[in-house]
């Protein structure tokens, strides 16, 4: 069963689905949606990148996710509130998450752009009045009154291409894969000036929906069910001087990053009705010294690769939701 990915479709809903969203489908047609800017406003055509072009298009975004000195690594973060959403009930917050990652621009050979190679950890700590806690190795679900065990975010890699043009959705290994190659079009972004003084704001999103590696046959416990829907939502906060100043090779950057998923498939929900929300602040950092201790132990307890980026391009780029299906085995049955 393919996923419901399906071509042709129109300009404005490829954009959508691809991650850039309808303030990008807006600016195509010259206005960004947020206060009706126009997207080539003169604050972004210069001195050093002219946002109405697709090629300073692919600069700036590189330069946002990785660094023009390939031999350097770029490092982000992310942190934030896990939280159960249920039928007929409050939004619960469940847990925290806490991560980071770390990225590498390869030039891509025989033409323009680069290959974005990252690799990235997650982990979950617990959530008190003060705060963040321990990072945790097992988690009670009140959810279905058991003791679980849980399992971090550990993606080795998740790369993609930057180039001139659209980047297509993830295949997450053929998953979400429609067989046919997606149009190309030029690479305009949503940037959208002085939302802040000084600063610009570019806000992108994906929404998917795509056949879940964790089949319910196999995975009755871990599985939600035969597909899988997600949404990312991202909104940077870029200093302007930053972005425009040609010294610089990369742009460092604040802001705040959501994902929609279905259950954890550690929290062994199965098909209970609901899913998960991610809320969390993100951004870059000069290295890892940066982080707290106990998270940086804890990504080199799993694997010390994961302190630093990919220095080669390799596949598959997979999410949690399929490494989990790769790496875990089904839950035996709950004892009742």
């Amino acid at each position: 069963m393919r996923a419901k990915y399906q071509y042709p479709v129109s300009r404005r809903d490829f954009l959508n689905r691809i991650g850039i969203g309808a303030a990008a489908a807006a600016a195509f047609s010259g206005t960004a949606q947020a206060g009706g800017h126009a997207n080539t406003d003169a604050s972004l055509r210069g001195p050093y990148l002219d946002l109405s072009k697709p090629e300073d298009n692919m600069l700036a975004w590189a330069r946002l996710q990785g660094d023009l000195d390939t031999s350097r690594t770029k490092y982000g973060w992310y942190k934030g509130v896990v939280s159960a959403v249920m039928p007929d009930r409050p939004i619960q917050d469940l847990f925290v998450m806490e991560g980071f990652s770390c990225a590498r621009l390869i030039p891509i050979k025989d033409g323009v752009g680069y290959h974005k190679v990252l690799r990235e950890v997650g982990f979950y700590r617990e959530l008190s009045r003060a705060g963040a806690g321990k990072i945790m190795d097992s988690w009670y679900n009140t959810l279905i009154d058991e003791e679980v065990r849980v399992v971090p975010i550990a993606n080795d890699p998740f790369n993609f291409d930057l180039t001139p043009f659209l980047p297509p959705p993830p295949s997450y290994g053929g998953l979400n894969d429609s067989g046919e190659p997606p149009p190309k079009i030029p690479l305009i972004l949503p940037w959208e000036p002085n939302v802040y003084a000084g600063n610009v704001r570019l806000d992108t999103h994906i929404h998917l929906y795509y056949k879940n590696a964790l089949d319910p046959e196999k995975w009755p416990r871990e599985s939600s069910g035969p597909m899988n829907r997600v949404s990312e939502f991202f909104l940077y906060n870029i200093d302007l001087n930053d972005l425009q100043d040609e010294r610089q090779t990369h742009t460092p950057y604040n802001g705040s990053w959501a994902r929609i998923t279905p259950w954890l498939p550690w929290m062994l929900m199965g098909d209970t009705p609901g899913h998960i929300n991610y809320s969390c602040f993100m951004g870059t950092m000069k290295s890892l010294d940066d982080l707290p201790e106990d998270l940086v132990l804890a990504a080199e307890a799993l694997d010390p690769k994961y302190l630093e980026a990919p220095e080669t391009v390799y596949g598959p780029s997979l999410s949690s939701l399929e490494r989990y299906a790769l790496e875990q085995e089904p839950a035996p049955p709950r004892k009742n």
